[in-house]
């Protein structure tokens, strides 16, 4: 996995955004979205760090609505191990192995946002490396000052095959907040997905 300084030299750079962007640009929108990453670990603990872009994410079904949403305002790119495609007019379906979306105005400018796409049904959220790890989808997500993001617990699942320096210091600063259910879920959910997870201890 490329870190981020990689990717800025060999994709270019990556404008400051943050999640009330993100909220500006996605106003008037009629698909859910939320912010996942590490805003989303940032805006539950409160512990400010670094990041390298936001992600906004939405169900990979609204691919098409999201395209018309921004029509006009941001080039849509499919992103995917390394390699990444721009959709072009008519291409509102990405391949069944992408799972983000790049975003930016024109090729002479930085990357915008970097949109994760999540497996979805209209009610119900699924794991993507793990389809016996699910949940309702409004159970995945909570707000603040407006704005929804993807519970810390969940985000926490998503790191946790990477485990960079990011990764190990968003579970750090999260993991004493988590209420007991949350940490059930996590701990159950890392059982199934990575038995053998250095996080697991403790958690437990």
């Amino acid at each position: 996995m490329l870190d981020h300084d990689e990717i800025v030299r060999l994709y270019g750079p990556w404008a400051a955004r943050t999640p009330l962007d993100a909220a500006e640009l996605l106003a008037g929108y009629d698909r859910p979205w939320w912010i996942a990453g590490g805003w989303a670990i940032e805006a539950f603990t409160g512990v400010p760090r670094a990041h390298g872009d936001v992600d906004p994410s939405i169900p990979r079904s609204d691919v098409g609505a999201l395209r018309r949403h921004l029509d006009g305002r941001l080039d849509v790119w499919e992103a995917h191990s390394g390699t990444l495609r721009p959709l072009l007019d008519g291409d509102d379906e990405v391949t069944d192995e992408c799972e983000n979306l790049w975003l930016r105005p024109s090729g002479a400018e930085p990357w915008e946002y970097d949109v994760i796409l999540m497996h979805t049904t209209p009610t119900t959220w699924t794991f993507k490396r793990d389809a016996r790890i699910s949940r309702p989808l409004a159970d995945i997500l909570w707000e603040r000052d407006g704005i929804r993001y993807l519970r810390p617990e969940v985000q926490l699942l998503h790191k946790a095959r990477a485990l960079r320096p990011q990764d190990r210091a968003d579970f750090h600063a999260c993991a004493p907040l988590l209420d007991d259910a949350a940490r059930t879920w996590l701990v159950d959910a890392l059982e199934l997905a990575h038995p053998h997870h250095p996080w697991l201890e403790s958690l437990r």
